[in-house]
């Protein structure tokens, strides 16, 4: 596995942290009722060499444009380095894993690869590059050394509970955070543990910060210790900064029996100027941010290399799209947003107020819903991490006649929410639900954050109201679709992806879906007619098969492409057209096992059509990165043309045969 990883930039320059100085101690709590003095300092001093590691390589992943996370890895340092401490001196008592239910500290996890040699210290400098098995969160058979997968939150600490019982007489250890201990599931967790006396040691790294905000101003009478000792879990709290008190804290509920938790109390990046106590701590650190703490620390290398080469980076190698050339760019997820806006300010404010409730889940500034939030604060809910909760209150306020309620997540948690949204349609509630972050593109969160079953959000029985699901081609299309069908009764979703898209051209070259457009439920768009057949897509799907439907034009292949903005609903006027026609081939950035390719082939055939259909969709895991998703999962421009030529010879060999 290791000789496929993507090598550095510059393999002949070394690693600007030496990574060689950290020192392995043993440390046993059992015996030592204090740091002993001559491991103290050395412990230390791999706290702040590690620190400096975390700085340095997710600073790369600012200077590159891929992201990341800083300020939870740099945060929990010191319980990962006295855990290895723990580790090296009692294996027969620990199962040496460093769960984490937030997966998005997984610079933690890269670290210690390279601390255990299962990866070069060299190539942590390719953090969240496409192709170089570092994604934005574990996973499991993706990079050497990782144990895990993990990066929806609230779904790792149940399953440390069952690693426990698989181990009777060891410990299992499960690093935690504030945020992460909001979701429903770490109720559940905490429950079964106590009730078990399962031997699991929570660690929550408490910074009082999330995406969004801070929980003890947007969440009120939220307290970690408090909700887990009300659910019969032993706690202690302390400095996570102060290693004594840290170390204190940790011993205690390490040599007693049972699920206990340790709450570490500090700032978000405790000591970064700038970032400390700071929402944006969260992501991957400025690299102005990151330049100014490591030339404190004297790392000229580094800074030198995050001028410099750290800033290079691979781009998407097709330059230029057809159907899309000149085209302005828009991100789907932000405007929905900003045409909400629209709406509401066209309303008076006390009918506002009694008709419309917007609620969100700590993702505002990645679903659109800040615009809301900053223009009509008197209906906005700003919650927790929390979707499922968040979603029933959606449904609770929208199952009142005449009352509209806005949920928004990313669409990876939408199967987290797939049973409330069966009893939101129950209670024929009136919910517009927004999905982003919809299928593979630019996710270099890769794979347990991509957006693939969306359909399961249309799970209710032919007899119930209809639950649109829309997914639109471009900014254009997107402020239409939801200024059609904002007041619309039932549960509804809009999906948008979280790439920027560009504006679908006509065959004039102008806005397909600009200025005289309207936007129609249930209709599909007819965006290239063609003889051979058709192409049918959607979302970031529909520009790469745009592309492809006019190079294979130019090669006298006349193949026609539809936009199918309303997935989960047949447009009979098209279906009879694609009946007719001699090809259908489907392109979606959708899972290939549950999207519209399933479905579109059994449409035409109960209505007696039979052309030679094909589908592509996401099979994969994710491979990392941003752009590179749609070639991986083979959805891009010059696979759908190769797609499209395959079907061709199939059927000239066919008929050549009969």
């Amino acid at each position: 596995l290791a000789s496929v990883l993507r090598v550095p930039n510059n393999m002949t320059e070394p690693f600007p942290i030496d990574l060689k100085k950290y020192e392995e101690v043993e440390l046993d709590p059992w015996k030592h009722e204090t740091i002993p003095a001559d491991l103290k300092a050395k412990i230390q001093a791999n706290i702040e060499l590690c620190r400096d590691a975390i700085i340095f390589f997710t600073a790369c992943g600012s200077a590159s444009g891929y992201g990341g996370h800083t300020g939870g890895a740099f945060d929990t340092a010191p319980e990962v380095v006295l855990l290895r401490a723990m580790f090296k001196a009692r294996p027969d008592k620990f199962v040496p894993i460093y769960f984490d239910e937030a997966g998005h500290r997984v610079a933690t996890q890269y670290l210690l690869s390279a601390l255990d040699g299962d990866i070069s210290a060299e190539h942590l400098r390719n953090y969240r590059v496409g192709h170089a098995g570092l994604p934005g969160h574990p996973e499991l058979h993706c990079t050497p050394g990782v144990k895990f997968s993990s990066g929806r939150l609230g779904q790792m600490w149940p399953m440390v509970n069952g690693v426990a019982m698989a181990n009777p007489g060891k410990i299992a250890i499960c690093l935690g955070s504030d945020g992460a201990q909001m979701e429903g599931n770490d109720s559940e967790a905490a429950r079964l543990a106590v009730a078990k006396n399962v031997n699991v040691k929570l660690f929550v790294d408490d910074n009082n910060v999330t995406i969004a905000g801070h929980p003890q101003e947007y969440l009120p009478g939220y307290d970690v210790q408090k909700t887990l000792e009300g659910h019969g879990m032993e706690c202690t709290n302390c400095n996570g900064e102060d290693l004594d008190a840290l170390y204190a804290a940790m011993r205690k509920m390490i040599t007693a029996d049972g699920p206990k938790a340790v709450i570490s109390k500090r700032k978000m990046c405790p000591g970064i100027e700038g970032v400390e106590g700071e929402c944006h701590g969260h992501d991957a650190i400025a690299v102005a941010k990151g330049i100014a703490y490591l030339e404190k620390k004297g790392h000229t290398k580094a800074v030198e290399w995050l001028n410099g080469p750290a800033k290079k980076a691979e781009k998407d190698p097709q330059k230029e799209y057809l159907g899309t050339v000149g085209s302005k760019v828009g991100a789907n997820r932000g405007v929905f947003g900003e045409t909400v806006v629209k709406i509401l300010s066209a309303m008076p404010e006390a009918e506002r107020k009694a008709k419309v409730m917007c609620i969100d889940s700590d993702l505002e500034g990645s679903t659109g819903l800040k615009a809301i939030h900053k223009a009509h604060p008197e209906i906005f809910v700003q919650s927790g991490i929390m979707e499922r909760a968040n979603l029933q209150a959606a449904a609770g306020w929208g199952m009142h006649e005449g009352r509209q309620a806005i949920f928004s997540t990313f669409a990876a948690f939408l199967e987290m929410c797939v049973s409330e949204i069966t009893m939101g349609r129950l209670n024929y509630a009136n919910v517009l639900c927004h999905f982003s972050h919809s299928g593979t593109d630019d996710m270099a969160d890769n794979t347990c954050h991509f957006g693939l079953n969306n359909f399961f959000a249309d799970n209710g029985l032919a007899e119930h109201q209809p639950s649109n699901l829309y997914f639109p081609a471009d900014f254009h299309q997107l402020e239409k679709c939801v200024q059609t069908v904002f007041w619309d009764q039932g549960i509804r979703c809009v999906f948008t992806t979280r790439s920027k898209l560009p504006a679908i051209q006509d065959e004039n070259g102008n806005a397909m879906f600009g200025d005289g457009y309207t936007f129609v439920r249930g209709q599909d768009d007819i965006v290239r007619k063609g003889t051979v057949g058709y192409v049918v897509a959607f979302g970031d799907a529909l520009y790469r098969a745009l592309d492809a439907v006019e190079r294979l034009k130019k090669e006298g292949i006349d193949v026609g492409l539809i936009n199918k903005a309303t997935i989960n609903v047949v447009d009979e006027n098209t279906l009879e057209m694609l009946g007719k026609s001699s090809l259908v081939l489907v392109v979606e950035p959708l899972s290939r096992k549950s999207g519209l390719g399933v479905r579109m082939g059994t449409w035409l055939l109960e209505r007696g059509h039979a052309p030679k259909y094909g589908y592509i969709g996401a099979t994969k895991e994710g491979c990392g990165g941003l752009w590179q998703h749609a070639y991986h999962q083979g959805y891009d421009s010059t696979s759908i043309q190769s797609k499209v030529k395959a079907m061709c010879n199939e059927m000239l060999l066919s008929k050549l045969a009969g």
